[in-house]
């Protein structure tokens, strides 16, 4: 319970003495909006990096080199836990918008940092909200700014199981005209929620996986976009997890 009482704390902590430096970022932003983003990124990044320190996590990262370093792309992986984001967050080159639940809107202080680095919020009970969502990603990418989305829709609960990949959000890459990272997530779940409410050491694998294009692919593929990443994702999680935990 220990790891929990630090990384909590820790959170508050910075969300509550982040305040005048919301203060100044908002000031930069109306002069320098690009600078703003930009040192919003680092102080997230900065901040996240001490939580995965006090939580004990080990990350063994693989494929970086695998992610364009001259467009957005769109980053899509596996989810089984809350820190899948604080991780990948951490190694992200440029300026990245996460899609998350619209339930994170509650959050007055965590809401305006992830507003500061360009995340989206989705509804994904009403349709013609989520549409709205995934186009204003569109337009993000289009300007150079990267998109994070965990396709499955929630965290998946069970171990080694995948749920489904929502072709929908996969729009953001054929209508951006981007690439799209498979992102492949092994383990992540054995630093929290497979022993809640505790956090303890683990060992996490992330991969990056080659860039897909969507324009390179077959027709079926693209008409099934999701199942076609999804097949990726999975190839890499059971390597990765044979490699690394036997």
């Amino acid at each position: 319970m220990i790891r929990l009482f630090l990384v909590a704390s820790f959170l508050i902590l910075f969300l509550v003495l982040s305040i005048p430096v919301m203060l100044v970022e908002w000031i930069i932003g109306r002069f320098n909006p690009e600078l703003k983003s930009k040192s919003s990124l680092a102080i997230v990044q900065w901040a996240f990096r001490g939580i995965m320190r006090l939580a004990g996590t080990k990350m063994i990262i693989l494929g970086e080199e695998n992610i364009p370093q001259d467009t957005a792309v769109l980053y899509v992986g596996n989810h089984r836990s809350y820190f899948d984001v604080v991780m990948t967050y951490m190694r992200v080159p440029r300026l990245t918008g996460y899609i998350a639940k619209k339930e994170m809107l509650k959050w007055p202080l965590l809401r305006t940092w992830m507003r500061n680095l360009h995340c989206l919020f989705l509804d994904r009970e009403n349709l013609k909200e989520g549409l709205k969502t995934i186009l204003t990603a569109v337009d993000k990418v289009k300007n150079g700014i990267s998109i994070c989305i965990f396709p499955e829709g929630t965290r998946n609960k069970v171990n080694d199981t995948f749920l489904p990949l929502h072709d929908g959000s996969f729009k953001i890459a054929e209508k951006g005209n981007v690439p799209i990272i498979p992102m492949s997530i092994v383990n992540s779940a054995a630093i929290f929620e497979d022993h809640l409410p505790k956090i303890k050491k683990a060992t996490v694998v992330i991969e990056y996986c080659p860039p897909v294009y969507m324009k390179e692919l077959e027709r079926e593929d693209r008409k099934n976009i999701g199942s076609y990443v999804g097949a990726i994702i999975q190839e890499h999680y059971f390597k990765n997890k044979k490699e690394y935990f036997g």
